[in-house]
């Protein structure tokens, strides 16, 4: 099941210069109509499993390895909100060099400083006084009492470079959720009906709606 072969179709004036009748028209693609998961499986943490997506792993081949239907990848897509795949699926390593390059031009620059982060600190009995990973400015200090009631100043500061942010943002979009195997035929129905139209004065079946013809209205 396709993801645009369920899209359902307009039958759209056409207005190309060697179609001269007024109500001429062409049968296209809805594109905007968009599935979407129901509010109550979005929000049911028991609908999905987590996935970790590995170097390579496609959408239309993690689908085939989960539904045996490499054509129902647009269901993984559309349980985790992924409407551009370039920006939101994780890049795989030559394709994530050739992205860095694009955006930084060069290794050199790639190696330069993005911000800098908290490393962990704890006292001396084991208790976090600092988590890791908190963006912070170079120069950042802390202070605080250890057991003897001394005061312990702290600049547990790292660096991360360009290269490392934009690893650890390619990292966190390999973490996605999979709607569980025994809801996707629920989800393929609710699928279906929000690409079937409802009657309206434009309705003409469940599956085709005609749309405003500036030729017989003017514009």
């Amino acid at each position: 099941m396709a993801y645009f072969e369920e899209l359902p179709d307009i039958l759209y004036p056409s207005l190309l210069p060697n179609q001269n009748k007024v109500e001429q028209r062409i049968l296209v693609k809805n594109i905007f109509k968009r599935s979407k998961l129901r509010s109550d499986v979005d929000q049911a943490i028991t609908a999905f499993d987590y996935y970790y997506v590995k170097e390579g792993m496609r959408p239309d081949i993690l689908a085939e390895k989960l539904y045996d239907n490499s054509e129902l990848d647009w269901v993984i897509l559309t349980s985790n909100n992924i409407t551009n795949i370039r920006d939101q699926w994780p890049l795989e390593h030559n394709d994530f060099r050739a992205y860095l390059l694009d955006k930084y031009g060069s290794d050199q620059n790639m190696a330069g400083i993005h911000h800098y982060e908290t490393r962990k600190v704890v006292d001396e009995y084991n208790r976090v006084v600092i988590p890791s990973g908190l963006e912070v400015d170079a120069n950042f200090t802390f202070k605080y009492k250890n057991f003897t009631n001394s005061i312990v100043v702290v600049n547990p500061v790292s660096p991360i470079t360009n290269y490392q942010y934009e690893v650890k943002l390619n990292d966190q979009k390999r973490k996605i959720k999979i709607l569980k195997p025994t809801l996707l035929n629920t989800f393929l129905n609710d699928h279906r009906e929000i690409m079937s139209y409802d009657q309206s004065s434009d309705f003409i079946s469940r599956k085709v709606k005609g749309t405003y013809n500036p030729r017989i209205f003017g514009v």
